[in-house]
């Protein structure tokens, strides 16, 4: 029933990781530029719409399509006959510090609506939170390549 995947799987691994590169990529950058916005957007050589045009373009056109073909890309190898053993604590972990990053990409998300009509925190709070994407991505790298 599922040959199809096994013929497929590193074509839709390759894509999975480079999906989760693009993803990456913005959810690293954004919360940046909320930093930036937070703190420069009241400069009147700065004006506030530069960054809410930068913000709402890596959300819209990079962030939300690389977020959405890391899951399809990501349910398909799970669904892989023979590739992951659920009895193991590692997918598990995975799996959590995914739906994490989603939670974030969606912060992310409010953050910039909330932005877009001047409701920002402090930078040094989306700096905080900056790191957050971090500590999830070391948890993922860690749980796929050691595999405990």
């Amino acid at each position: 029933m599922f040959d199809w995947l096994l013929i497929i799987y590193p074509y839709v691994k390759a894509f999975h990781v480079m999906s989760v590169i693009s993803w990456m990529a913005g959810v690293f950058y954004l919360p940046r530029l909320f930093v930036y916005h937070a703190e420069r957007g009241a400069n009147p050589a700065e004006p506030a719409s530069s960054f809410v045009i930068m913000e709402d373009k890596l959300l819209r056109l990079i962030m939300n399509p690389a977020m959405v073909a890391t899951w399809i890309s990501g349910l398909t190898l799970v669904m892989t006959p023979g590739i992951i053993d659920w009895s193991l604590t590692w997918p598990w972990v995975k799996a959590g510090c995914v739906l994490g990053m989603t939670w974030f990409h969606m912060w992310c998300a409010r953050e910039r609506r909330n932005l877009a009509v001047q409701k920002a925190k402090s930078g040094r709070n989306y700096r905080m939170m900056n790191e957050l994407p971090t500590f999830l991505m070391v948890g993922i790298v860690l749980a796929v390549i050691v595999k405990f």
